[in-house]
């Protein structure tokens, strides 16, 4: 009797792999997984999502795996394995293209197991500081750590609007998106006195200036889908007590954001609740979060640029989830691979960190939404550690996380 179809699979898989321990690198290198693969082993593009759930991929593609888990993803394809049923496809952008659903870009073929929940593809910037890091790195014969950049490069990252004017920018991002058929992630950071006069400090000058700010923000939403987190650290930090912040008038602007944000259509919004460790009684922020919004917004945010454990986030989320009523939540995965620095300043470009789970809204959970790269792996958080100033792109940072990865 001949082996099972599922068999047959696996094994193909594995002939595969010991294949690419035969073949050069330059066949495999450069690749992290595309949409389809898992977030497991990434290693030179090689993703073997044999995992059954959301201990070893959350990804897109059902794959040779059990569950959840990816397929072999050469990395430099289109990643676009978004649905359909399980099955071998030849993907379009590489050598060997990868084994994830059936539905993708290339030739599937269906093995006749069940559907698999799309994933949002989310929109990567082509000139992000990571992409732009790993072709200088390639010009300068740096061919290695190039490689370790592109862990970065290759998975969408949020776009944070910060100062003035931001109309043109999210129009901008928001197009650029749609174009390609993807979804742009958004950061709002721009309530005032943000970050409370440390590293990030700016925003606002008044409370009129911000509603103004968020009106032209929308304006540039327009119609195209986007994930907008709404102002990172605002309610933690008026719970935490910042003598700068009136909370009053700061729930009440969070409140504008999400109710005008909210008007666009395909838009999605998650007031920013902090971390686990910072607030650890979650119930703490339940009142907080309800005046300024939160019940009329998509969900809320956990982890924005932390590094907390996806399961110290999803066990904090879903309590307060449970005291909202059932609100959903997404987790900032980009940095938190290795888990919370235990030294001091442990928020501040803490050494030994790594990237998290890649952005993906098949996480296996009902009340998670999506993992996304909220915080953009490579900015510093500050002049900490040697670092730059907050935001600025600090390259050897960067390839520590992506050295660090784990696959």
């Amino acid at each position: 009797m001949a082996a099972p179809l599922g068999a047959r699979v696996r094994a193909f898989a594995v002939a595969l792999v010991a294949l690419a321990a035969a073949t050069s690198a330059v066949l495999w290198g450069g690749g992290a997984t595309g949409a389809g693969g898992s977030a497991g082993a990434r290693d030179w593009g090689v993703d073997l999502g044999i995992g059954d759930g959301a201990g070893e991929g959350r990804g897109g593609g059902a794959g040779v795996g059990e569950g959840r888990g990816g397929g072999i993803d050469d990395g430099a394809g289109s990643g676009a394995d978004t649905g359909g049923v399980s099955g071998i496809d030849i993907g379009t952008g590489g050598a060997l293209g990868d084994i994830g659903a059936g539905a993708g870009s290339g030739s599937g073929v269906g093995v006749g197991v069940a559907p698999v929940e799309p994933d949002v593809s989310f929109w990567v910037d082509p000139d992000s500081g990571a992409a732009r890091q790993a072709a200088e790195w390639r010009r300068a014969g740096r061919v290695a750590d190039a490689l370790l950049m592109d862990r970065i490069a290759s998975r969408a990252q949020a776009e944070w609007l910060a100062g003035p004017a931001p109309r043109a920018v999210v129009e901008a991002r928001t197009t650029a998106a749609a174009r390609e058929g993807r979804t742009a992630v958004l950061v709002a950071y721009y309530i005032p006195h943000r970050d409370c006069g440390s590293h990030s400090d700016g925003g606002a000058r008044s409370a009129t200036e911000y509603r103004e700010w968020i009106d032209e923000f929308a304006v540039g939403l327009g119609e195209r889908g986007a994930y907008v987190i709404v102002e990172p650290d605002a309610v933690a930090q008026a719970i935490a007590g910042c003598d700068r912040v009136a909370p009053a008038e700061r729930y009440a602007l969070l409140a504008y954001a999400v109710d005008r944000l909210e008007r666009q259509p395909n838009t999605r919004v998650y007031l920013d609740a902090g971390n686990s460790a910072w607030h650890p009684d979650p119930h703490r922020l339940v009142g907080p979060l309800t005046r300024a919004g939160v019940a009329r917004a998509d969900g809320f945010a956990l982890n924005v640029s932390n590094f907390q454990t996806d399961a110290a986030s999803s066990t904090y989320g879903s309590e307060l989830s449970g005291a909202l009523g059932g609100k959903h939540f997404v987790i900032d995965s980009s940095r938190n691979g290795n888990g919370p620095h235990t030294g001091t300043e442990s928020w501040c470009n803490p050494p030994g960190r790594a990237l998290g789970v890649a952005p993906t809204t098949v996480t296996g959970a009902p009340l998670i939404d999506a993992y996304l790269w909220v915080k953009r792996p490579g900015e510093s958080d500050g002049i900490c550690r040697g670092g730059p100033p907050a935001g600025q792109w600090w390259p050897s940072y960067a390839l520590e996380l992506a050295r660090n990865a784990r696959g």
